[in-house]
């Protein structure tokens, strides 16, 4: 009868504490327990698939429960030694938490704990996957686990630990494995190797230690996978990458060219020859990223050894790879990669996953189009060093700004005690001294009062000045007061003029009747815009204490102005002694919202009466 094969991840387990590959720190302190006879009652052992967790249970229970022990060096051959190796649960019972991860179980294994060993000198409990238990399973474990009977050890293995209860970790004693090392792998696989009479390439044999992750499990299992290849021929790495399903090197060395020289026809034809091959797109994102990545390794280490190392790179490669990865700057290949991880994570989720490999591949060829960080970075630097060489001019473009900016009240501001008085608000006039010469030097020089407002951008008017210039353009004097002492200026553009009052009654003022349509026609009448956009609004940050600096009138125009203000004045009063009258007449209250609120604020804060 034919014996039944065993795959080699079996058939090489590790049989003793000598065995067990790339734990050497766990395997000193295990055997130094041993020979001092320091054993304690219960074990974590963590660390990621396929390390030697279960492996070192069963290495710690033999060397325990062997006719000879307790030992190091277990005889293999005694009742204990053989359970333990076939799996039999006699004294060493395996168990898996993912199945039986119930409270039920929990009391079902302690309820068998006070029952004596049957070969061995303790009964050793192995619960893999720990974590899987239930938090009232691991409850039920507390009592117990932290105080069993003199001949029950307990060793737990799980690959998360965090998801295992703080209560649960503290009573036992933690060893944490590593991940194997690609040179312990590579040796290991060397020996198989040899006892299986594999012919197999040491090229290849790192792809497969690479590929496994630090696991010896996985690595073993792909040598058992790729075994059947080596009848005939020596195994090498391009079968290995095809039994991973990955793409060659010299597939990915070509794609990377056309992104270089932005051949986006000939990249298109690559990938849908790697396509027809049962590549998925995926898989072709995948084996780009980890190409990219493996460039930058070799752009930022000098030491070929630690590249070697680090990446599936052989020297061959390497030699080939190395001035195609000077061709791109570091940040050049990160971006890629962050390309390229965005176009898997869409891949993953569409449906036409081709369609989106091909927009992947097409924005590659494409990416010295793309603004880049260095590109960025040396702008900024050549424009810092024009401006400290005093070689910088400002664009045509850009000469002139499209909007004038809101400027604090500066110095030349006027007492809030002399502007209360309709006359003086009626002889406020734009100061022409501050912009332009005098009429006397430059006669033909216009009027600000008729400007526009490309007059007013290119000559750089200040605001405040722009403000009260259109004040002065108000007909109105209780209208040109109500704007002076309670509004101000947020922006004035040619797009828009933004005006700010500080409570809610004199913005509902301001966007009604005659106080707007003053407000519209000084605008369109000073800076020449038809139907200007003027918007209202109420904000805290206004300063109303000071009021807006009178621009100074020509000499020769002040008694002829100084008579019709005096008479606008006097119509004024006449108009409020006649609406007091109407008021008392028909018994209703003055409206305090709006007419008396504004004459208290004109006149000194007194109302008429």
């Amino acid at each position: 009868m034919e014996t039944k094969y065993i795959p080699l991840y079996r058939k090489y387990r590790p049989q003793t504490f000598h065995d067990l590959i790339g734990q050497e720190n766990i395997v000193q302190a295990l055997s130094n327990a041993i020979s001092l006879n320091r054993i304690a009652h219960a074990y974590l052992l963590c660390g990621p698939r396929g390390t030697g967790k279960t492996s070192s249970a069963r290495i710690l229970a033999k060397s325990l429960n062997c006719k000879e022990g307790p030992t190091l060096t277990p005889c293999g051959k005694c009742p204990a030694c053989l359970d333990i190796m076939n799996s039999i649960p006699v004294d060493v019972i395996e168990i898996d938490a993912a199945s039986n991860r119930s409270v039920e179980d929990t009391q079902a294994i302690l309820e068998k704990i006070q029952y004596v060993p049957v070969n061995g000198r303790y009964k050793i409990y192995v619960i893999d996957e720990v974590h899987m238990l239930s938090n009232h399973a691991f409850n039920a474990l507390l009592k117990t686990l932290e105080e069993p009977p003199e001949n029950v050890i307990f060793i737990l293995a799980t690959t998360e630990p965090h998801k295992v209860l703080d209560t649960i970790i503290s009573r036992c004693q933690r060893f944490d494995f590593r991940r194997i090392t690609t040179d312990d792998i590579v040796k290991r696989l060397e020996y198989i190797s040899a006892q299986e009479n594999i012919n197999i390439s040491k090229e290849a044999l790192y792809s497969i230690a690479k590929n496994s992750q630090g696991g010896m499990r996985d690595a073993l299992a792909l040598l058992d996978q790729i075994s059947v290849l080596g009848v005939n021929k020596q195994i090498n790495t391009n079968d290995i990458n095809e039994i991973l399903g990955k793409i060659s090197y010299d597939s990915l060395y070509e794609i990377t060219s056309c992104v270089i020289d932005a051949d986006c026809s000939k990249s298109i034809s690559l990938i849908d020859n790697i396509y027809s091959k049962g590549n998925e797109p995926v898989q072709i994102v995948t084996n780009l990223i980890r190409y990219f990545r493996d460039l930058m390794i070799i752009k930022n280490c000098s030491d070929k050894e630690l590249i070697y190392s680090l990446t599936q790179i052989n020297e061959m490669n390497y030699d080939k790879l190395k001035p195609q990865a000077e061709k791109f700057s570091v940040s050049e290949i990160i971006q890629i990669i962050d390309k390229l991880s965005y176009y898997a994570s869409q891949i993953k989720e569409t449906t036409d996953k081709y369609l989106w490999l091909e927009l992947c591949i097409i924005d590659l060829t494409n990416y010295k189009n793309l603004p880049s960080v260095d590109n960025l970075l040396n702008r900024i630097q050549t424009l810092e060093k024009k401006l400290q060489n005093g070689e910088f001019t400002v664009p045509a473009a850009i000469e002139k700004p499209s909007a004038i900016s809101v400027k604090p009240a500066g110095a030349d501001i006027i007492e809030p005690d002399k502007i209360h008085s309709s006359s003086q608000i009626g002889n406020i006039k734009p100061d022409m001294s501050d912009f332009k010469e005098s009429s006397e030097k430059k006669p033909e020089e216009k009027n600000i009062l008729s400007t526009s407002m490309e007059t007013v951008k290119s000559e750089n008017i200040d605001t405040e000045k722009l403000w009260v210039s259109i004040l002065q353009s108000i007909d109105s004097p209780p209208n040109r007061a109500f704007y002076s002492n309670l509004a101000r200026p947020v922006e004035i553009c040619e797009d828009k003029i933004i005006i700010a009052f500080k409570k809610e009654m004199f913005v509902k003022q301001a966007k009604e009747g005659a106080k707007k349509q003053a407000l519209v026609d000084a605008v369109s009448k000073y800076l020449n815009i038809k139907n200007p956009n003027i918007e209202i609004i109420i904000s805290d940050n206004i300063d109303l204490s000071k009021k807006p600096a009178a621009v100074q009138q020509p000499v020769q125009n002040h008694t002829q102005e100084e008579n019709i203000t005096k008479q606008e004045e006097e119509e004024y009063h006449a108009f409020v002694e006649a609406k007091r009258e109407e008021n008392k007449s028909s018994n209703k209250p003055v409206d305090s919202s709006s007419q008396a609120a504004m004459v208290k604020d004109l006149f000194d804060g007194k109302y008429i009466d």
